[in-house]
């Protein structure tokens, strides 16, 4: 599973190719849509007004989007919960669910509680194996993404979540061994399985 800063997971430039790295290591990328992100950025106005001071007509707004988007992706959804392969997304409120198990949907800048979320939704879908992609400086990717690794590990026995740092002045090769590492462990974890 690959989860972090929204252009770091998605941009193959600033991941320095991730997943054809880990394609060609042998492993299945699992990377969660973009479409989740756009969901928990509406999703965020229900916190706001109920708890802080947002606007009534804001969280209302968002709602309909929300609706809007689960509607028009219905179809897909239900191919995809009949499918043997793979797997359909949860809507955005039960990863809100799921995330407020853990920490406060409060935490909303950059991927916010949504980081958590998309990981433990992995984690439900039986991606045990993640690697957390973060800029070096992203204060809130190091707090809800680096920072939940161990309470996950915890909640899931058989997480092996790797944070990895993606910078202009990060070296690669060190990239390429947390990399390798986080795989040695899946595919010693998949063997020990077997036996």
């Amino acid at each position: 599973g690959i989860v972090g800063e929204i252009l770091v997971k998605f941009h193959p430039i600033a991941n320095n190719n991730i997943v054809d790295f880990l394609e060609k290591e042998g492993a299945e990328a699992v990377v969660p849509d973009l479409t989740d992100f756009f969901l928990y950025c509406g999703y965020n106005s229900n916190f706001r007004y109920e708890q802080l001071s947002g606007k009534l007509i804001t969280k209302l707004g968002s709602n309909l989007f929300i609706r809007f988007i689960e509607h028009y992706r219905k179809e897909i959804v239900s191919k995809l919960k009949s499918s043997r392969r793979f797997s359909a997304p949860d809507k955005i409120s039960q990863l809100a669910f799921k995330a407020s198990e853990i920490l406060s949907l409060g935490n909303q800048t950059g991927e916010g509680w949504f980081l958590t979320a998309e990981m433990i939704e992995l984690l439900d879908s039986g991606v045990e194996n993640i690697a957390c992609l973060q800029p070096f400086a992203c204060l809130p990717n190091h707090i809800t993404g680096k920072g939940m690794i161990k309470i996950l590990r915890s909640k899931f026995p058989k997480a092996n979540i790797v944070p990895i740092d993606y910078d202009p002045g990060a070296s690669e090769v060190n990239q390429i061994n947390r990399i390798k590492l986080m795989l040695a462990n899946a595919f010693k974890n998949m063997e020990e399985g077997r036996e």
